[in-house]
């Protein structure tokens, strides 16, 4: 039975699968949709090959991954703004209704210095879709930290029309998730869930085996007037086998289903 808020399969936790194994193992185990990672896999690119997944599997595509990663800065362009044009021409195409977006990196200035400006531009020009800017994380190495980002990882600080929620970021940041979703409010349009246990690097695991409230910030969507959609975000890529990987996204469902339908304290 699908859940009122949307449980989507994001592709990137299929890695090193490719993109169609994604719908595969979304439609076996019964997600309701899938979140697209754009990036160097050529059907993760093209709304054709997308449509034709969607409808072989009957699994629809229902959030767009911008290529925003280090890996990603040569898909379709090298400009960031004409990758983020492409990203919504494909969510529009698939009619899905989200894209989620990274903040510029520190060295990509003069995308950054438009950043905020430009990102309310393209959610005018694309009246139908919702740009949700993702809070990320300062990289710890070496016993230094230091924050790729600008203006900065997290983007309440500037403030934006639409938010993902990442709560493996959460850790990696040693942010409180629940706070951090009461600051972006009712611009909160998408979760990608997945754990972490704060020890500053991004894990990304099964929800439910690290220490975030991942539980807690799923049961309280409801009372929040939530009317987004939350991606598994997991990285299977250390797993020893299909059955393995399989058995992980379909922890993963479960714990999304379970939670969501429970009630918040707030709400009990």
């Amino acid at each position: 039975m699908t859940s009122r808020v949307p449980v989507l399969l994001s592709s990137s936790s299929v890695f090193p699968e490719p993109t169609a194994a994604a719908f595969q193992l979304a439609a076996a185990l019964g997600y309701d949709g899938v979140e697209v990672m754009v990036w160097t896999d050529a059907v993760s690119q093209d709304a054709g090959a997308l449509r034709g997944l969607a409808a072989h599997y009957g699994v629809p595509v229902l959030s767009v991954h911008a290529p925003c990663l280090l890996v990603t800065q040569r898909v379709w362009s090298p400009d960031p703004w004409e990758r983020l044009r492409k990203a919504a021409e494909l969510a529009e195409s698939l009619e899905a209704p989200t894209v989620v977006v990274h903040p510029p990196f520190t060295w990509q200035r003069d995308y950054a210095r438009g950043f905020a400006d430009g990102m309310a531009e393209i959610g005018r020009r694309h009246g139908g879709l919702r740009f949700a800017v993702e809070n990320m994380y300062p990289v710890r190495m070496a016993g230094r930290q230091f924050v790729p980002y600008l203006p900065g990882w997290d983007p309440t600080d500037t403030g934006y029309d639409a938010y993902t929620l990442d709560l493996s970021h959460c850790a990696a940041s040693h942010t409180d998730a629940l706070a951090m979703a009461d600051r972006m409010a009712d611009r909160l349009a998408h979760v990608h869930l997945g754990d972490g246990t704060g020890e500053g690097r991004d894990e990304h695991l099964v929800p439910g085996r690290g220490n975030q409230p991942c539980a807690e910030l799923l049961s309280s969507l409801a009372g929040r007037g939530f009317t987004g959609s939350v991606a598994v975000e997991v990285a299977t890529r250390g797993a020893k086998s299909r059955a393995v990987r399989e058995a992980d996204l379909r922890a993963a469902l479960e714990f999304a289903r379970q939670h969501l339908a429970a009630p918040s304290p707030v709400d009990a």
